[in-house]
């Protein structure tokens, strides 16, 4: 069992910054993958990024959005993974969940070309934080 609960969302204007954080408890020593989603009003949830983790270093994904923009990050001794979002637009606005997901599949964890983060592969969710962009 894993636990996430996010935290860094807020009402920012265009251009401006922010950092989501996500820190899970548990069984965190399984989760090689972790990954952000959002859902914006009136959309279905889609994906940000995603970050798997290994003993050869790893690797990440950005959606086409949000590339350029936003950088995903995880702190294994604090078992906290990050967003950092930047140049934040209008359409950025949506809640956004962090998700966890046991086994060592790259390619589930949309690490791979072609085939991005799902989020029915996605076992864990917190339950979402907010973040509003003004133009």
């Amino acid at each position: 069992q894993v636990r996430m609960v996010e935290s860094g969302g807020g009402s920012v204007q265009a251009g401006g910054s922010l950092r989501l954080s996500c820190a899970s408890s548990g069984n965190t020593y399984s989760t090689s993958c972790m990954a952000w989603f959002r859902q914006g009003p009136g959309k279905a949830r889609e994906e940000v990024a995603s970050i798997y983790t290994d003993d050869k270093g790893g690797a990440t994904y950005y959606s086409d959005a949000v590339k350029g923009r936003f950088t995903i990050s995880r702190d294994n001794a604090e078992n906290t993974l990050y967003l950092q979002m930047n140049n934040l637009k209008p359409e950025d606005t949506a809640m956004y969940y962090c998700a966890a997901r046991l086994g060592v599949s790259r390619v589930l964890c949309g690490v791979e070309p072609h085939r991005p983060p799902m989020d029915r592969d996605f076992s864990y969710w917190g339950q979402g934080t907010q973040v509003t962009v003004s133009s």
